[in-house]
């Protein structure tokens, strides 16, 4: 009996698998660069895992907030502005110049003008005594108040010869003093009528501009610093109700405006007179630390 024919023998993987594995392949390896060349959000991914787990039935919960969405370029380059309240009640200040238009600067002026009022009193520390002059400050202003009684007679604007040499002294000081000097005369409310002055107003002007005539005659001063005003009564410095405080109204007032020179120019010329610096131990009793030394 004859043998059924043997089958032909194999001939192997067709040639087309070859190609297939190698294109298989480079694809695999194509992916594989895509995914290492690739920036994961991990964030996202874990939501999408998430959501993954879920729908395969996975038996775990996992919180997704928001669902995985593509890059946006805009929100990449662009970001919205966080809106600011506005401070409606918060106050600014603006200044030009520091120097001049501070809180500062203003009391470094107020206090370096008390400190010149000191030196005066000091210089002046008899007249202040006997009743012939005071001295005051008010803020940058320096007054140097002459009463009548030492520098007048009644009812006349000649000053005294006896009072002379206390203007003269006064000069001294004014000569070497910076600022704007106003002199003003000043009456009580006893109306007055005579051949010499027909009302209070001539008198306190005819007194203010005979003290500026002995201050220009006796020191070097530019007259456009000088002003002179008559007040009559009509600026007391205590009521006109008791002949005391008349006395104290009829006055003339020397007043120095001390301002932007402070910066620029030397103090005033107190101690050139040859007045020591006040101490402790040499101040009159009853002082004033702010207007009175």
């Amino acid at each position: 009996m004859d043998k059924p024919p043997e089958p032909p023998p194999d001939k192997g993987v067709p040639a087309w698998v070859m190609t297939f594995a190698d294109l298989m392949t480079l694809l695999m390896c194509f992916f594989v660069l895509l995914l290492a060349f690739s920036e994961m959000d991990v964030q996202k991914f874990k939501q999408l895992s998430g959501s993954m787990k879920e729908a395969f039935g996975v038996q775990t919960e996992v919180k997704v907030k928001s669902i995985p969405k593509g890059t946006s370029l805009i929100a990449q380059e662009f970001s919205p502005g966080k809106p600011e309240k506005t401070a409606l009640n918060e106050v600014r200040q603006f200044t030009i110049d520091s120097n001049r238009n501070t809180l500062d600067a203003l009391n470094r002026e107020i206090a370096e003008t008390r400190e010149h009022a000191k030196k005066l009193r000091l210089a002046l520390r008899d007249e202040i005594a006997k009743g012939a002059v005071a001295i005051e400050t008010d803020g940058k202003k320096i007054i140097i108040r002459i009463l009548e009684n030492a520098s007048f007679d009644s009812g006349k604007a000649d000053v005294k010869p006896q009072f002379k040499p206390v203007l003269a002294k006064i000069t001294r000081l004014l000569d070497n003093a910076f600022g704007e000097i106003t002199i003003s005369g000043h009456t009580d409310n006893v109306p007055i009528s005579n051949d010499e002055f027909s009302s209070n107003w001539d008198l306190s002007t005819n007194r203010a501009v005979r003290v500026a005539h002995e201050i220009l005659s006796r020191a070097r001063i530019n007259e456009k610093r000088i002003t002179v005003t008559g007040h009559a009564d009509t600026q007391p410095v205590a009521p006109n109700d008791t002949p005391e405080n008349r006395a104290k109204n009829r006055r003339v007032d020397i007043s120095i405006v001390r301002g932007s020179q402070l910066d620029t120019q030397e103090t005033m010329g107190v101690d050139d007179a040859g007045v020591e610096s006040p101490s402790a131990d040499n101040q009159a009793p009853g002082e004033d630390e702010e207007d009175q030394v």
